[in-house]
């Protein structure tokens, strides 16, 4: 009489298993790369549109005014002088009246973050920050080139930067701006020099002595994958590298924050 043997069912063995368990979590990191990565760029696109809509205002307020909206104006209460501090008050009131865009929330102060058009949609105000301190998605080429030191702007703000009384007067013209196809005009609101970048602040501008803050380098690379989206005097909008903006030091990178269009090795570092 033949005795039955039970049937071996088929199963894989352990190495297997690894193996298949290895291979399902290498594609499920590449699909999650690229949703990454997708993400990303769809977030950078929408903040472009923001920018692009600055440009189309800033150009409006030029072409009304003849000159560039100061970063303070001391003198507006007596009706001397238009561009009222701050100048995206004025970016706004170009965008409503000419185009009707609604206007956003742009106080500085925490309890008000920007909202509409003035919020970047990877931009966030990080919860280490104090209560007191207001965070700004977007900022103006005020300066320029300069140090901290400085009373000589070489940006769109006025002719000199911020001192003790926080003077930007006289007004930039428009005839001053030298190449405005190669002029940053207004974009992340990043500041900085060499290896730290400095967010959330309404100047834009590469300035000696900034310091990190609260981890401000690590989250500004990391908001468009290590780059900044900016318009140009004349409306064209680019996404350089922060590595071209605050690190490069050819002429090439150093003439797009001045309206004199040169280098300006000299403020490089005191």
């Amino acid at each position: 009489m033949k005795v039955q043997r039970p049937k071996v069912q088929p199963a894989f063995t352990l190495i297997e298993l690894l193996v298949v368990i290895a291979i399902i979590g290498i594609l499920t990191a590449l699909v999650l790369s690229a949703v990454s990565l997708a993400k990303g760029r769809a977030l950078r696109i929408q903040c472009a549109n923001n920018i692009r809509q600055f440009g189309i205002g800033l150009q409006a307020f030029v072409a009304d005014n003849n000159f560039y909206p100061p970063i303070e104006n001391p003198v507006y209460a007596k009706g001397e002088l238009r561009g009222a501090y701050p100048w995206y008050q004025e970016i706004q009131n170009e965008l409503y009246a000419h185009y009707g865009i609604p206007y956003g929330k742009t106080n500085s102060d925490a309890s008000y973050p920007p909202q509409g058009i003035w919020h970047c949609p990877a931009a966030f105000r990080p919860d280490s920050f104090p209560g007191n301190f207001g965070y700004d998605d977007y900022g103006y080429n005020a300066n320029g080139m300069n140090l901290t030191t400085d009373t000589n702007s070489l940006g769109l703000g006025g002719h000199y930067i911020w001192n003790g009384l926080r003077f930007s007067l006289p007004a930039i013209n428009e005839s001053e701006v030298t190449t405005p196809s190669e002029m940053i005009a207004i974009g992340d609101g990043f500041i900085g020099n060499n290896e730290i970048v400095r967010d959330g602040v309404f100047v834009l501008g590469r300035t000696y002595g900034e310091q990190d803050y609260l981890g401000s380098t690590k989250r500004s690379y990391a908001r468009h994958q290590g780059r900044a989206n900016v318009v140009f005097c004349d409306g064209h909008v680019e996404s350089p590298t922060l590595k071209f903006l605050f690190e490069d030091t050819s002429d090439a990178a150093l003439i797009h924050w001045n309206r004199d269009h040169l280098p300006h090795h000299e403020r490089l570092a005191p």
